[in-house]
This record gives structure tokens, sequence and C-alpha cells, in this order.
């Protein structure tokens, strides 16, 4: 009787560790989201917000998050004044996010493996203007903050304005498809 009983608070110190996962919310007034969009002949850079967010561990391992971000801040930091407007504009438009309509995105964990030193490789479910396709890309959690570093195709959630995929003879209006996210999470 007496093994038995041990047996038991054994098992049940067991389920309750593995069971165990912490959310931790991110704080979006002190994490940062920055995008950098290419063309021929040159680049613009700008901010988003995040709108908020959670990253989910077990113990000290990453096993899942998700963020929703505020497409309705997109704004270039590289221009300002009138052009800045014209280009904020344009990004917001339905040629480009559409964020009236869509005012906001959200990236879902789906799957997540380990690698050395605090890196995990994610692959996460993005959803851009209620079009929803995988990405996959690295992130590093080092104590309470987490960063990566990502590529979006913006052509497979029909971003397709000046995409020399989709249009000839565009010249130097080429836009490139891809456009890169640099993300710094605190939590």
């Amino acid at each position: 009787m007496k093994n038995l009983k041990t047996i038991a608070i054994a098992l049940l110190v067991t389920v309750s560790t593995i069971a165990t996962a912490q959310t931790k919310k991110v704080d979006a007034s002190k994490s940062t989201v920055t995008w950098i969009g290419k063309k021929v002949t040159g680049q613009h850079n700008g901010t988003v917000e995040l709108k908020d967010g959670a990253l989910v561990f077990k113990g000290k391992k990453l096993t899942g998050g998700t963020f929703t971000v505020n497409m309705t801040t997109l704004t270039a930091t590289d221009l300002t004044g009138e052009y800045q407007g014209k280009l904020n504009g344009h990004l917001k438009s339905e040629d480009f996010f559409g964020t009236e309509k869509y005012p906001t995105s959200k990236l879902v964990f789906k799957k997540i493996a380990s690698k050395p030193n605090g890196v995990y490789t994610v692959t996460a479910d993005l959803t851009i203007k209620d079009v929803t396709a995988p990405v996959t890309f690295d992130i590093t959690v080092k104590g309470t903050i987490a960063t990566t570093t990502l590529k979006i195709d913006r052509t497979k959630y029909g971003i397709k304005y000046g995409s020399g995929s989709f249009f000839d003879n565009l010249g130097d209006k080429t836009i490139n498809d891809e456009f890169e996210l640099t993300v710094s999470l605190q939590f």
C-alpha cells in the first residue's frame, strides 16, 4: 500500500510537471517590428506596431506563440512630409495591405524545432488580408527577449502590385516580391 501511494504521488508530480505550460504575454509597447521593402531603384523602410502577442514555454523551452499586428500603424520611416504620406497611403491601400478592410495580420506558431543556444526554427501560419500561408524562420530567445528576422513573399497573400512575377515591362518600377521583417519581442 505504501509503494502504491509513493507511485501515485510520483506519477502526479511527473504529469503536472510535463503538462504545465506558461504563457508569457508580450509587452507590445516595448516590442518592435520594422520592415524593409525593396525595389529596383532602392528601398523603403518603416515600422508597424504589435497589437498583442504571447509566447508559450514548457520550462525554458519555447513551445508556441501567437501575435496580432495592427496594420493601420504601418508607417514609412525613411521619408517625411508629403512623400511619407503618399507612401503610407499607398501601402495601406488595396494595392498593398488594404488596412481599412484588413486592420490586423496574425501569426500563429504551428511547429517548433529546438536548436542550440536558445534558437528555434518555427513554422507558423501568417494571415494577411484574410489569406493564410505558412512561413518558416529562426527565432532566438534570450532571457525575456525574443528576436527574429524573416522574409515574407507578399504575392502569397494576393499583394501583386508592381511584382515582376506577375507583370511584364515594369522596368525600374518593379518591386521585390519579398519584404523583410525584423522583430524584437519583450515579455
